[in-house]
């Protein structure tokens, strides 16, 4: 099964974002039930290896937060945009909390994340990349003021993705309650 570890949005903040959509040839933009904040992807896992990240997630303890989003961008490799998404205001208790569920994932011999963590929900995909020019600026440009939130983070999840030909189904598997 494949698996990542997210915060769920709340359904008004998914429609804020949901609203963003349009204005982009070629853009696949993300179901609004399936707006999600990501703190860990894990991937493709056994039974028994879910059991552990279970069992390492459910030991991972924090405080309730409030999160907000502000601002947009896009994510590029060698000069083709493949994704758009939208960023979270700075937290530390969102990085604390990220930093815990990495150690307790990196204690069970998952490979660590390479990437440093950016929260951001994805927005978009670009199936083959695209270059950035006047239509993606131009969205950026008429969404650069864009902002949803506060609010309150009491849970993080563990997701399990159902891959489809035409989208992603995202299932909650379990809720993990942080301290209010």
């Amino acid at each position: 099964m494949r698996l990542f570890v997210g915060i769920a949005l709340p359904e008004l903040i998914r429609a804020r974002l949901a609203m963003l959509e349009g204005g982009i040839p070629g853009a696949k933009w993300v179901k609004e039930e399936n707006l999600h904040l990501t703190l860990r992807f894990i991937g493709e896992v056994d039974g028994g290896q879910a059991h552990d990240i279970d069992a390492a997630l459910a030991a991972v303890k924090g405080p309730a937060f409030r999160l907000a989003f502000a601002g947009l961008g896009v994510f590029d490799r060698r000069g083709k945009v493949h994704t758009l998404w939208a960023a979270v205001e700075r937290s530390e208790p969102l990085m604390r909390l990220q930093a815990k569920i990495e150690t307790g994932l990196v204690r069970l011999r998952l490979e660590p994340e390479r990437r440093k963590f950016m929260p951001h929900a994805a927005l978009a995909r670009m199936r083959n990349g695209l270059a950035p020019g006047p239509k993606i600026g131009a969205w950026l440009e008429a969404n650069n003021r864009f902002a949803a939130g506060p609010f309150e983070v009491d849970r993080f999840v563990l997701f399990r993705s159902h891959l489809g030909s035409e989208a992603a189904h995202y299932e909650v598997l379990v809720e993990y309650p942080l301290d209010d």
